[in-house]
């Protein structure tokens, strides 16, 4: 008997769960792709901070781990400069705003980090050379956080390469599907990260209206087994999870092997994200400078001050804050440790391996859809 769980796009895909891992920067990366990936849903990386030579080591150890579909996952904003070097785009940024954080890491005691990103800031022309390098890879899945892929798809569909679009709103998911993409993720603002405005609950089963045929993936929200229900009965063919898969071993596990992160920022991150209620996170633009959710903090709170800047766009607001956060973190300055998470965030008890947040759900989605007589939909 086939699982009441599977749909056409778990077909599309080749996965056997609809359920599918978020590519959160930093937290989603090679170890924690190939376990959900290993456990029936489909990992993505993410993958946006990365150079094209180390996005394709990346995607290299993916393939080590796991000989299942997998994804990545860039930002490919369009309000963003076209090219320019760090140093290019940091003359941009006001004096004034120097002056606030400066003052910010003399009232944290922020240290000045060991060392400092060699990585170039994000423009459209460097997430264009980390696309050609997914397109080289023939990497099964895409998908773009911000954006949308629609000049990537020709090429990508040439090849084989599912595309997947993220949006946060019933008109964009209409002009990412009118793209040709082959599925849109309706991302609601309980989602961690770069998030809208509106409920999952409201904008899932619109969407799915709006761009049919084309496949709607569920987001926001979403962390066990009776969302994952919801999102089907919504009219979603899988759930895009990030916050869940946060709460799991392999999260942030590549980012500390590679020196990005450390031990203790981990399980500082770990131990907030398991003592959070649904209002410990809240939306702001401090972090990069788009509309984010994150774990609330003094960081977060001292931008809220009626003495704070206005945030800076995409990505000098980014620019501006690296620095200190990173400085933040050697110094093991707990009371500034945070990071993109969602309203999911206080259904978290535990700190479980991936591939036990994925039985856990399927189990809860299983004994649901026996206990009210639900099948799945023949083709």
């Amino acid at each position: 008997m086939a699982s009441p769980l599977k749909t056409e796009l778990c077909d599309m895909l080749g996965i056997e769960l609809p359920i599918m891992l978020a590519g959160m920067g930093g937290a989603a990366g090679p170890a924690l792709a190939a376990a959900v990936s290993e456990a029936g849903g489909l990992g993505v990386v993410g993958a946006t901070g990365y150079t094209p030579d180390e996005l394709a080591e990346m995607i290299a150890k993916v393939r080590s781990l796991t000989d299942k579909p997998f994804g990545v996952d860039l930002l490919l904003p369009s309000s963003i400069a076209d090219s320019g070097n760090r140093e290019d785009l940091e003359i941009q940024i006001t004096a004034e705003h120097r002056r606030y954080v400066d003052n910010l890491k003399q009232e944290f005691e922020i240290p000045e980090p060991s060392r400092l990103p060699e990585r170039p800031p994000l423009t459209q022309d460097y997430f264009r050379k980390q696309v050609e390098v997914i397109l080289d890879e023939n990497v099964p899945v895409f998908a773009s956080g911000l954006g949308n892929p629609g000049w990537m798809v020709p090429d990508a569909h040439a090849q084989g390469m599912k595309v997947i679009g993220l949006v946060g709103n019933t008109r964009n998911a209409r002009r990412v599907a009118a793209a040709n993409v082959d599925a849109v993720v309706a991302q609601g603002t309980e989602a961690g990260g770069h998030t809208g405005r509106i409920g999952t609950l409201a904008l899932v089963p619109q969407v799915a209206d709006a761009i049919a045929p084309t496949k709607t993936i569920a987001a926001g929200g979403i962390v066990d087994g009776r969302g994952l229900v919801a999102a089907l009965a919504l009219g979603a063919e899988a759930i895009w999870c990030g916050t869940a898969f946060l709460a799991t071993p392999e999260a942030y596990q590549d980012a500390e092997e590679r020196g990005e992160t450390d031990a203790w920022t981990r399980k500082v991150q770990h131990d907030k994200l398991v003592a959070a209620v649904d209002e410990d996170t809240r939306i702001g633009r401090m972090y990069s400078g788009k509309t984010m959710r994150h774990m609330y903090n003094a960081w977060t709170e001292a931008w809220e001050r009626p003495e704070a800047p206005p945030t800076l766009p995409m990505p000098l607001q980014g620019l501006l804050v690296g620095e200190a956060l990173r400085g933040a973190r050697e110094a093991h300055i707990e009371g500034l440790i945070g990071g993109p998470a969602g309203n999911g965030a206080g259904l978290i008890k535990a700190i479980r391996p991936a591939t036990e947040v994925v039985g856990s759900m399927v189990e809860v989605a299983e004994e649901l859809c026996e206990r009210f007589g639900l099948q799945p939909v023949e083709a």
